[in-house]
């Protein structure tokens, strides 16, 4: 398994490498080869627009994880700020903290984002808006159960005795000891992001033509799944695999660092 993710992970970085080199647009439409089944010129054949669909594929994972991106930095920023401060000052705050987490948390994250989606005009910037909007509260609960431990430990306690302020502790003592945890839990939240984002875009509530993206793609196989099957099997498998190769990294972190599930 260990060896087929890295396959998985090597096959798309290089596809990457290739696309920006070539300099290929993936855009290019032949209207003689329409739905092409792969060969040895179109390794993934091509789609209902005679597009090649092994570059249209690379953008739509290029736009997939620019999106991503800005959603992981923005929920995981906010979620541990607000997980730290709930589990360090405690108290009322705390209280508080942890009904909005469990409100949020009664709802599917995937519904809150069609909502808000829906709610929003389709584009990048408000499905980045939508993804993030119930992204920062697992890591809140995360950071809180992590800093209910850390606070508790010699070093924290003695930078307290010595006068340290709060600020000062939980900048310089308590994120420092949280990076590990969070960065596993970053990498199994991009293998969630990206099925949320294709579900968005294959509704028609994320990216819109004729940007490529993973779900728009999705939808218009589905389309012609009997007629031309590959197209649906190569772009289902694709986004399948990306998935299994980042999970199967964020389980070896897991292990390697050797963190204890809470």
């Amino acid at each position: 398994m260990k060896q087929v993710a890295i396959a998985i992970i090597l096959f798309w970085f290089s596809s990457l490498i290739y696309k920006i080199l070539s300099g290929y647009d993936s855009s290019i439409m032949q209207v003689d080869e329409i739905l092409a089944t792969p060969n040895f010129t179109y390794w993934f054949g091509k789609d209902d627009f005679g597009r090649d669909i092994y570059f249209r594929l690379v953008d739509g994972f290029i736009n997939s994880f620019l999106i991503i991106f800005c959603v992981t930095f923005i929920s995981s920023i906010s979620g541990i700020l607000i997980g730290v401060l709930s589990g360090y000052i405690g108290g009322r705050l705390d209280q508080v903290i942890k009904f909005i987490t469990t409100l949020f948390m009664s709802f599917p994250g995937i519904l809150l984002a069609i909502a808000f989606a829906a709610i929003l005009s389709p584009g990048k910037l408000n499905l980045i808006i939508a993804l993030s909007i119930g992204g920062w509260v697992g890591y809140a609960r995360l950071a809180r159960a992590q800093t209910l431990l850390v606070k508790e430990q010699d070093f924290v306690r003695a930078s307290q005795s010595m006068g340290s302020s709060k600020s000062r502790t939980i900048f310089h003592h308590v994120l420092p000891a949280l990076s590990t945890p969070m960065i596993v839990e970053a990498t199994y939240a991009v293998a969630g992001l990206i099925i949320a984002e294709a579900s968005l875009s294959f509704l028609g509530l994320g990216l819109q033509a004729p940007e490529a993206s993973l779900g728009g793609m999705m939808r218009d196989s589905v389309r012609y799944l009997l007629a031309s099957p590959h197209y649906a099997i190569i772009v289902g498998a694709s986004i399948m695999s990306m998935v299994f190769a980042i999970n199967f990294f964020g389980d070896f972190l897991h292990k390697f660092w050797g963190i204890k599930d809470n």
